[in-house]
């Protein structure tokens, strides 16, 4: 199977991430450091929070820092049963009623069976490998954790993590992503040294993909990348995305096919979204088997909208034009006073994701409220 763009076109050095030049220098100043900081890296969607991370990870544990790097996705923890439990199992590895902790490890530890066969290709983001100050024998970081939208922790977990900062040996080092740092407590944040990306401009996007299409020597019509890198609206990862796909699908020659392919993305799946919904199984949770294990899974509109905006790279904002299409195109055969009060509330939907920087939470609402409207509907007809 063919890598993604994003996996092979990742910056390995910090030269390479589409960042001001200020913030790329703080970034692998703060790297290169002998005893580097716990960091908060915040941003919008799609500016290179992971890519960044990833090189500072290079940087600080050298070339097996992935045999040594442990990540946990807070987003997708959120939306599990028993989410307390697997993440006090990620930071509390022997169990939770063990003292030891990923944390507390000391770099010993660190160096399990796969470390030998788990060197990095890449050469040191910096230019040169670092050389970490010693400590009665031993570098100040053996090992990184990882939390990647920090904003869906909760204040519990974060309080956790807090008490397991303040005891954790000179080991370790934790390092968050969020959108919202606002969201992260006070607590965490002021344990961090926080760096914040901006989104690149649409004329840094376009030269990004620009060299990308030279390298894979794809024929594009003039204005196609443009057009992209508008409708990505700063989200990098969502440019590459989008040109990758119109590139396999050998797209990249009319501007009209972007058109095309903007509208026609995931109508099924929307309309089994919105079907979800008005069925008023916003939230359906099931038990999957997953290997030998039983787990509890998110199905229903919002389990569906999760996916489909994972396999198609979809912001909130572009979930809401897709429902506007669907509900105004009369594919799904609505009554009118029924079509009505939808697009009122996904009118409403869509001022406040530009007021909010939590845009699942506000299309959680939407499907919600069609849930409501759906249930009245079915009520007064029957």
């Amino acid at each position: 199977m063919m890598s993604s763009w994003l996996a092979t076109k990742a910056p390995v050095r910090f030269d390479e991430l589409l960042l001001p030049d200020a913030v790329k220098s703080t970034i692998e100043r703060t790297s290169v450091q002998a005893n580097p900081p716990h960091l908060l890296l915040s941003g919008p969607p799609g500016v290179g929070k992971t890519a960044a991370w990833r090189l500072i990870a290079r940087q600080v544990l050298g070339p097996a820092w992935e045999a040594r790097t442990h990540v946990l996705q807070a987003r997708d923890l959120a939306r599990t049963s028993g989410a307390m439990s697997k993440f006090e199992e990620f930071l509390r590895p022997e169990g939770s009623s063990s003292s030891d902790t990923l944390a507390g490890r000391t770099s010993l530890d660190a160096y399990d069976a796969t470390f030998s066969g788990t060197a990095a290709t890449t050469p040191a983001p910096a230019g040169k490998e670092s050389t970490p100050a010693t400590h009665q024998g031993r570098a100040p970081v053996s090992r990184l954790i990882v939390i990647e939208d920090a904003d869906h922790l909760g204040t519990i977990r974060q309080s956790y993590l807090r008490r397991m900062m303040e005891s954790a040996s000179g080991s370790a080092r934790f390092m968050f992503t969020t959108h919202t740092p606002s969201r992260v407590i006070e607590a965490l944040r002021s344990r961090t040294q926080h760096i914040r990306l901006p989104p690149p401009s649409r004329k840094e996007i376009e030269g990004r993909l620009a060299t990308i299409v030279e390298e894979e020597q794809m024929e594009v019509a003039r204005g196609v990348l443009g057009d992209v890198s508008h409708i990505a609206n700063g989200n990098l990862r969502k440019a590459i995305f989008v040109t990758e796909l119109l590139g396999h699908r050998s797209m990249l020659g009319d501007r009209k096919n972007l058109q095309h392919l903007m509208t026609a993305t995931s109508v099924k799946e929307m309309q089994r979204v919105l079907e979800e919904a008005l069925r008023n199984r916003v939230h359906d949770w099931r038990w999957e088997k997953k290997g030998m294990k039983n787990s509890r899974v998110l199905k229903g509109a919002m389990g569906a909208l999760d996916q489909v905006m994972g396999e198609n790279n979809l912001e909130p904002e572009d979930v809401v034009i897709h429902f506007h299409r669907l509900l105004t195109a009369g594919r799904m055969q609505l009554e009118e006073h029924l079509l009505t009060e939808l697009l009122v509330e996904l009118a409403k939907c869509d001022v406040a994701l530009h007021k909010s920087t939590q845009g699942r939470i506000e299309l959680e609402r939407f499907l919600l409220n069609a849930a409501e409207i759906g249930q009245r509907h079915a009520q007064a007809k029957a």
